[in-house]
């Protein structure tokens, strides 16, 4: 396992909600994270496929992962803003993907999909992240 893969998982761990919802960091490489989601009963609507939050909160992570890949000692990674797309029920397990789509210095223009285990495309987003400079010391 990389340092940068593993040292996201331990990112994860400590941020109550994404470790509630069971987010796992699958794959970093320069600019692009994948991610995965099991669907659970308390994590969908009453429809019983994905709820809206989830997604969006997978797609948030999905950004700010992508983007974290390049700026590695960054205290974090904040969202700006985000648009998201719904375009079908999410079911089971889920995989997310976001792509860095233009890098810069602590602003970075990156976009995200969610996936349903057919690949069927379930939700997209485009957004701006910041990166947070690391304290000095």
């Amino acid at each position: 396992m990389s340092k940068a893969l593993e040292y996201a998982r331990q990112y994860h761990r400590r941020i109550p909600f994404t470790e509630h919802l069971g987010i796992e960091v699958t794959r970093l490489e320069d600019g692009v994270a994948q991610l995965a989601l099991d669907l659970r009963p308390e994590l969908c609507n009453s429809f019983g496929t994905a709820h809206g939050g989830v997604l969006m909160t997978l797609l948030d992570v999905a950004l700010c992962q992508a983007a974290h890949t390049q700026h590695p000692d960054s205290a974090g990674i904040m969202t700006i803003d985000m648009a998201t797309s719904f375009i079908a029920a999410g079911e089971r397990r889920l995989t997310a993907q976001g792509r860095v789509l233009k890098p810069g210095r602590t602003t970075i223009f990156a976009e995200a999909e969610v996936r349903n285990a057919d690949g069927a495309l379930v939700a997209k987003a485009i957004g701006t992240v910041r990166a947070r400079p690391a304290a000095k010391a």
